[in-house]
Formats: C-alpha cells, sequence, structure tokens
C-alpha cells in the first residue's frame, strides 16, 4: 500500500535506484549490462538473457510510472528542462561538449533524475497541492 506523502530520504532512495538502473544499463565505463552482454553473448546466453529481462522489467517499472504520473506533457517538460540544464552546464563551461564521455555522464545522471521525478511526483504534488492521483482504485 502507497504511504500518503514522501520525505526527502524517499526521493533521495528513488534517485540512487534510478541511478543504479540506468547505469547498470549502460555507461561510459563499460562496467555496465550492454558492454558485459555483447562481450559475452554466445557462451554465458541464458544469464545474459535472465539479466536482461530482470533489467527491462525494472525499466518498464520506472517508465510506467513515470509516464503515469507526469503524462506525455510533463515527460516532454521534463525532459526539455533536463536539456536546457545541459546546455547551462556546457555554457558556464563546466564540461565541454567535445568529451563525449563526461556529456554521457551528465545525460545519465539527468534520465535518473528524470525517472526520479516521475516515481515521486504523484508523493509530492500531494503533499504540495493536497490533490491525489486516482488512477487505480482499491477494493
Amino acid at each position: 500500500m502507497a504511504i500518503g506523502s514522501i520525505s526527502f530520504s524517499g526521493v533521495i532512495i528513488r534517485f540512487v535506484v534510478a541511478l543504479a538502473l540506468v547505469m547498470l544499463s549502460w555507461n561510459p565505463s563499460e562496467l555496465s549490462y550492454y558492454h558485459w552482454a555483447t562481450a559475452n553473448l554466445p557462451e554465458n546466453a541464458p544469464f545474459i538473457v535472465f539479466s536482461g529481462l530482470v533489467l527491462l522489467i525494472a525499466w518498464l517499472v520506472f517508465l510506467r510510472a513515470t509516464t503515469r504520473s507526469l503524462g506525455t506533457v510533463g515527460m516532454l517538460l521534463a525532459m526539455a528542462v533536463a536539456a536546457s540544464l545541459l546546455w547551462l552546464i556546457i555554457d558556464f563551461g563546466w564540461i565541454d561538449p567535445a568529451d563525449g564521455t563526461a556529456l554521457a555522464w551528465v545525460v545519465l545522471v539527468l534520465l535518473s533524475a528524470i525517472l526520479t521525478a516521475g516515481m515521486s511526483w504523484s508523493h509530492l504534488r500531494r503533499r504540495m497541492a493536497g490533490q491525489a492521483d486516482v488512477d487505480d482504485v482499491e477494493a
């Protein structure tokens, strides 16, 4: 059963889990599912398929919650905010856009933040505005 409100630590936990999901799937350090699976596909196929399905299920849970919570317009706005934040980071000179590795890390963190927003938004909106989402009805 979902709790009616969320704490700052609840949002941080969601961010850590989203970050783990994103980083486990692919990252520039080559310590990810993608790199492991492509390097070991013929000999470890059953374990690769099993691990891939577990990751896919986690992605579907996060993406479904995000799309239901934020909606299409909210997701587009979240992506626009993330893209403008990336632009700001580049404009401040904090990362070099020619450095693909640094750019990839920032994009992965921003993607995790979007997933976190989706996982947390219904709770945050309920806390801020007192309005609850009524998509699921319990008997």
